[in-house]
């Protein structure tokens, strides 16, 4: 026991004696000490305590050799400790104030890369997860030759399947919630601006039973041309998908809204 309170007493007095010498680090004038220390706990990856030190450097460097350097530290440091909001800034404005770095093209990319991470999953807000395609698509245009093109673009295909994926809930979604005209008109978009996307006969087969749902529950009016869109959205299935597992009840809806059609003629005739 009195050799555990005893490594705990010299433990505390370590962390004590660090931290007095870190805030005496921080109160000084002496730059050079700071710059020395903030590239040794940059190294020792303690990114805290670099980041507090390059943070205060920046200014002061500003336009001497050691400016770059300082401002590369630090962006890396955001990055390190998970400020991606702030990491992404800074590689941003480094590519842009040293384009001549040799550093130029690896801050461009880790620009985008933090974008990339900042992109949540698909349900929510898909801001982030566009502007991180937009800094890839920049990365890829501004250095079409760099090594690291291929993985920008493996990445850029991750951040669409979501923007497909949060496309192709929102339309099931106003399907389920029986918005039937929003439904048509959220799946339309999908199918356009996903061509290939996995889901396009499930969504092909809803704009067919959206479409007749809303002919089944339409005024007297609009009826006829709902009934007509539905036959439309059924030869449309159909011709894409003739083994699919929906096609059965496509048939049923086709057979119903075919009856109702006939019926209104005769009623009209």
């Amino acid at each position: 026991m009195l050799k555990k309170w005893g490594f705990l007493i010299v433990l505390i007095a370590i962390i004590t004696v660090s931290c007095s010498r870190y805030q005496k680090l921080l109160k000084s004038s002496d730059m050079d000490l700071k710059y020395e220390a903030a590239i040794k706990y940059y190294d020792d990856e303690k990114y805290e305590k670099a980041m507090a030190l390059f943070e205060e450097l920046i200014p002061l460097f500003r336009g001497t050799e050691r400016a770059e350097k300082v401002y590369y530290c630090y962006c890396y440091c955001n990055f390190q400790l998970n400020f991606l909001y702030s990491a992404s800034y800074h590689f941003r404005k480094f590519s842009t104030t040293y384009p001549l770095s040799k550093h130029a093209e690896e801050t461009l990319f880790m620009y985008a890369y933090s974008n990339y991470l900042l992109s949540p999953i698909p349900t929510l807000d898909a801001s982030d997860t566009k502007n991180g395609i937009n800094a890839l698509q920049l990365f890829i245009n501004t250095y079409p030759e760099h090594e690291l093109v291929d993985s920008s673009n493996v990445l850029m295909d991750k951040l669409r399947s979501k923007l497909e994926k949060k496309s192709y809930l929102n339309s099931k979604q106003y399907y389920k919630i029986f918005k039937f005209k929003a439904a048509i008109i959220s799946i339309n978009n999908t199918l356009a601006d996903f061509p290939e996307t996995k889901h396009r006969e499930e969504l092909t087969f809803l704009i067919l039973k959206s479409n007749f749902l809303l002919a089944e529950n339409s005024i007297k009016k609009k009826k006829l041309q709902r009934i007509n869109d539905t036959i439309e959205a059924y030869y449309t299935f159909v011709d894409a998908y003739k083994e699919s597992k929906y096609l059965k009840e496509a048939e049923s809806i086709f057979t119903k809204v075919s009856e109702m059609r006939n019926k209104i003629k005769i009623k009209n005739s």
